[in-house]
């Protein structure tokens, strides 16, 4: 993991999370697999845990069975320096894939394309005067829809009220005569929490898909105090609070974990990492000296 990205998107992934961060560091420039486990005998039998880093933004993927399907709900929006690198990551992402918007000329941007890859991510490609050559950056989007259309300019006062270094850019909205969109509501809005930027936007057009446990984000946490802090104001939904992870009230997957659980479970032996594994299926929210116990023991 970065150092400086203390928010790291998941993804879950029935079977394919090794063979999809492998395809991603294949596609992305600097890009590499940083770390990969199995944990042993969980709800969902034997899973295994990769994280992997895309020119230079961090993810993490686990293959934990059919329950959850990546939807564009959230997708990752992708901003390079030229149009040629919009085009040839357009050509590796959407082999396989579908074109949810094509790869084209737009009012808002001279090359934009929105796809769908092989495994069901979503990326949106773009170009910009921001960034440097060869180096693109990478932008988780948040897309509110069907109930929560109308809320997101409510969501970043949320978010930015509860994280750290955390801050509100400019907000633009739908006017009259783009029915059925709302006007007044966020067509595009960026936002920043911890130094880490996001944007949003909502649709009041129907979809078919919401927020679901199929990409969350990872908060890593130094010590209980912070584990108990996001926990308390994050969390909305009881039934949801399962190892760590949890939902806030519109439906966003969180998972607060403990920056030493990372460590364990990275350089632990097979021993451990079972220990650390049993310690954590019964929790809701992480208690960090209960695993540390478990690491240790002998």
């Amino acid at each position: 993991m970065s150092e400086s990205q203390k928010i790291v998107p998941h993804i879950w992934f029935d079977k394919e999370a090794v063979s999809a961060a492998e395809f991603y560091v294949s596609v992305f420039p600097a890009s590499q697999v940083t770390s990969q486990t199995t944990l042993r005998d969980t709800p969902s039998s034997d899973c295994d845990l990769v994280s992997f880093v895309l020119t230079g933004y961090a993810f993490q993927a686990i293959s934990a069975g059919p329950m959850f399907k990546v939807n564009p709900s959230i997708s990752f929006t992708v901003s390079c320096a030229t149009t040629r690198e919009v085009d040839a990551l357009w050509e590796k992402l959407s082999e396989g894939g579908e074109a949810l918007m094509p790869l084209d000329t737009y009012p808002f941007n001279p090359r934009f394309g929105w796809v769908q890859d092989r495994f069901g991510v979503s990326w949106q490609l773009v170009t910009s005067t921001a960034e440097t050559a060869g180096k693109p950056s990478i932008t988780p989007s948040l897309l509110f829809t069907n109930a929560i259309c109308g809320k997101a300019e409510e969501a970043l006062h949320f978010y930015t009220s509860i994280f750290r270094n955390a801050q509100i850019g400019p907000i633009l909205r739908y006017g009259p005569g783009q029915a059925p969109e709302q006007e007044g509501t966020v067509m595009h809005a960026d936002f920043v929490l911890e130094n880490q930027r996001f944007t949003i936007g909502e649709s009041a057009l129907s979809h078919d898909f919401a927020f679901n446990e199929a990409i969350s984000f990872i908060v890593h946490c130094d010590n209980q105090g912070e584990i108990d802090y996001y926990w308390e104001r994050l969390s909305a939904v009881a039934e949801a609070e399962v190892c760590g992870w949890l939902k806030d009230r519109y439906g966003l997957s969180w998972q607060i974990v403990p920056t030493a659980m990372e460590e364990m479970m990275r350089t632990g032996s097979p021993e451990q990492i079972a220990r650390v594994t049993q310690a954590f299926l019964p929790m809701k929210k992480f208690d960090l000296a209960t695993l540390q116990a478990a690491y240790a023991a002998v």
